[in-house]
């Protein structure tokens, strides 16, 4: 009941504080293991994603300093965050993102691993791809907002910020037979990053501006079926 009423407390503060833009949330299934990722400003997405991709399970990594903050230690084992220790092989966070996934939640994850504040684009991390290598197939989907890196300037005005929501088309990763190195990895997640720049407006595109040229040696698109949701 608890989760309810902060899920509805959320949705209905985010929807105040904010002008949601988000015309094609639909296109995320409602059921069914999936891998959601995105830029990270870290300002209010978390909140809007939370609030405003209900009824579907969430679930996600945070890092474990969070849990030094009362507020956001009570806050984040409500969601059902997953404390993950940044900066070193975290295997016990990596086995509870897989246990949620096989328990059909969506996980979402930021593979430029701390907050970009300005909204553009930061290289991302190699370790981002360890969920998804480790997935047994499970769909990723880019998702992009912008927007929300003016929220706290916003509020402080008393203006509501205007959070814009783009979702991709569902890729998968074709790495069959791929000896897996740090230089491939960061090369996997590059290819997730280009999905996402393609979705965002030009001057948000920041280390991946050059969307045109990139190399799609180890991603590609996947339609989603009854077979893979399951």
């Amino acid at each position: 009941m608890l989760y309810k009423i902060i899920v509805f407390l959320v949705k209905i503060g985010t929807s105040i504080l904010c002008r949601i833009d988000a015309p094609d949330l639909h296109k995320l299934p409602m059921r069914g293991p999936l891998i959601v990722y995105s830029n990270h400003t870290g300002q209010i997405e978390v909140a809007v994603f939370f609030g405003h991709l209900q009824p579907r399970p969430i679930t996600g990594w945070a890092k474990v300093e969070s849990w030094d903050n009362a507020f956001l230690h009570w806050l984040f084992n409500i969601w059902g965050l997953i404390p993950v220790r940044r900066g070193e092989a975290d295997t016990s966070a990596l086995r509870k993102a897989k246990a949620a996934l096989e328990q059909g939640y969506l996980f979402g994850i930021a593979p430029e691993g701390t907050r970009n504040k300005t909204g553009r684009l930061k290289r991302a991390h190699p370790g981002a791809v360890l969920l998804a290598t480790h997935a047994g197939g499970v769909p990723l989907i880019p998702l992009v907002h912008w927007g929300g890196e003016n929220f706290l300037k916003n509020l402080t005005r008393l203006k509501r910020t205007d959070f814009h929501i783009r979702v991709g088309e569902p890729i998968c990763l074709d790495i069959e037979g791929v000896r897996m190195t740090k230089e491939i990895r960061q090369q996997i997640v590059d290819e997730m990053m280009y999905h996402l720049a393609e979705l965002l407006p030009q001057e948000y595109r920041g280390e991946y501006e050059k969307v045109t040229s990139y190399e799609r040696a180890y991603t590609k698109k996947r339609k989603i079926t009854s077979d893979n949701l399951s």
